[in-house]
């Protein structure tokens, strides 16, 4: 399976990505590093594994429909199937939504439907997560519609918190989990182990 990799930092969950492509779990390659910003981590992970990048930014377009045109035309280019946002934070496009229906995947660093949405990332997430009072959060594996972390969930895992639970010992725990969870999702599309009804995933062994 060609993925086309989308990030907005420094590019852990891309580093996963490609650990596991290297030890033989994910049957696929990366094609492309598509980044909002050219100064992005993930960009010098990239160029470290000679993978093609593009810095696409909507500040380099006249409108939404010119830069999905230009996101079209690179996954194009390089015969991406599929695309995994690794720590992207803008929205996709809605005409690259429709073209990649259900082959693309976002990883969010909590428990969806709870604590998604706009402008819930980083550690606003952990923050929100510890001020409600919550005793687990995780991670969640989803595919990508229109509207942000909304889309039918893949696959979660969670880990507790701890009675001195602080943003930073949080996302380092839920970090953790992100980086085994993300290759295993794209493991189960890439090996054709994935039905979708509606909103409902199913993967099969």
């Amino acid at each position: 399976m060609n993925i086309a990799v989308f990030a907005s930092g420094r590019g852990s969950n891309f580093q996963a990505i490609l650990d596991a492509i290297d030890v033989g779990l994910l049957p696929a390659q990366i094609v492309v590093l598509i980044s909002n910003k050219s100064d992005a981590g993930a960009m010098e992970v990239a160029h470290a594994y000679n993978i093609s990048t593009q810095h696409l930014s909507q500040r380099m377009y006249s409108s939404e429909e010119a830069l999905a045109d230009a996101m079209l035309n690179v996954l194009e280019e390089h015969h991406a199937e599929f695309i995994a946002l690794a720590g992207y934070l803008k929205k996709i496009p809605a005409q690259v939504i429709h073209q990649y229906r259900n082959r693309i995947l976002n990883i969010h660093p909590a428990l969806l439907p709870s604590f998604g949405g706009d402008g819930m990332y980083g550690h606003r997430v952990h923050e929100a997560v510890i001020a409600s009072g919550d005793k687990v959060s995780g991670a969640t594996i989803h595919l990508v519609d229109e509207e942000y972390d909304r889309g039918p969930i893949v696959l979660q895992k969670t880990v507790a918190l701890g009675p001195d639970e602080t943003p930073d010992s949080l996302a380092a725990k839920v970090l953790k989990i992100e980086h085994e969870i993300f290759p295993l999702a794209l493991k189960a599309f890439a090996e054709g182990r994935v039905r979708i009804e509606g909103t409902k995933v199913w993967i099969t062994s």
